[in-house]
């Protein structure tokens, strides 16, 4: 059974469209990452599988359930880390935590939720004098409470230095060890590399890519970059190199007197290094690099004209 079901789902304020006929299915126990420009159509997805907006058509199921005829029973079994909420100032995080616990009529104790995300000594210290980031793991632990089967974390990464991206990401793996789903929005593209199985990229409002991130980056091009330092850089050993087949791109760099040829390879990587050794070219090192989540982001997102 799928864990999140949205099918078909339109959006629209006025003459606005905020969602074109989006679908998605993401699947229990996996941690889908959900990609895409501001303005794309993210936080109004969000807000229609919490029930917080009402689809113009289309339908949403969370964990089996209608999102807008059952959205009492399903906040019941999911957690939520939403963007930009903020905390209550003269509550202490003990407080939040004590609230949430009876809002889900949980039996969870604040003190280990406070300690499992890293701010147990600031129990009782009211959040006005909270860092944001220390703000983000009080809500983090708040999403925790009642051991969802769903964790939905809007830009959970928000304000956390790396030590606290770092332990972001453990948290989210454990619970996906203990089955929960997970449903990551971010635009730091590392954290959603770091953590997830699968990732869908929307754009205008529709989704435009869904597959794990290697189905992604193969999609993109087929292509690896040929990293290839040397002792130096001729017009002769650059043209040997671009006459080979299966040969893209050929562009130069030059940085801290270290010389490099970056070449775009879908055939032999073998033949460019003898292609520019014929050229009396001395190949110090080489390197090969896939395209980045960041290159596929763009592939997907940058609208051309």
């Amino acid at each position: 059974m799928s864990a999140i079901e949205l099918d078909s789902v339109e959006k629209r304020f006025g003459d606005v469209v905020a969602l074109n006929g989006l679908s998605l299915a993401v699947e229990e126990g996996e941690v889908f990452g959900f990609l895409g420009p501001n303005g794309a159509g993210k936080s109004t997805t969000i807000n229609i599988m919490l029930d917080f907006l009402r689809p113009t058509a289309g339908s949403a199921s969370i964990l089996g359930y209608d999102a807008q005829e059952n959205s009492k029973a399903i906040r019941q079994r999911i957690g939520v880390l939403p963007e930009g909420f903020e905390t209550y100032d003269r509550l202490t995080g003990r407080q939040h935590l004590e609230f949430a616990i009876e809002s889900k009529d949980a039996s969870d104790s604040p003190e280990e939720l406070l300690e499992r995300v890293g701010i147990l000594d600031a129990a009782d210290q009211k959040t006005g004098g909270y860092s944001k980031g220390m703000a983000q793991r009080l809500l983090l632990a708040m999403a925790l409470v009642g051991d969802p089967d769903l964790l939905v974390l809007d830009e959970p990464s928000t304000g956390l230095d790396p030590n606290g991206a770092r332990e972001m990401r453990e948290i989210i793996r454990e619970e996906n060890a203990r089955g929960v789903t997970v449903f990551f929005s971010s635009h730091i593209l590392e954290q959603v590399e770091a953590v997830c199985d699968r990732v869908g990229i929307v754009r205008d409002g529709e989704m435009v890519a869904v597959d794990s991130i290697e189905g992604l980056r193969d999609s993109v091009s087929s292509a690896t970059v040929l990293q290839v330092s040397v002792d130096r850089i001729t017009d002769e050993a650059l043209s040997a190199v671009r006459s080979l087949s299966g040969t893209g791109s050929v562009d130069t760099r030059e940085r801290d007197g270290e010389r490099t040829i970056l070449v775009e390879v879908e055939g032999s990587k073998t033949a460019v290094l003898e292609a520019l050794e014929d050229a009396g070219i001395v190949v110090e090192d080489f390197s090969t690099e896939e395209a980045s989540l960041d290159d596929v982001f763009r592939s997907y997102t940058e609208v051309t004209a």
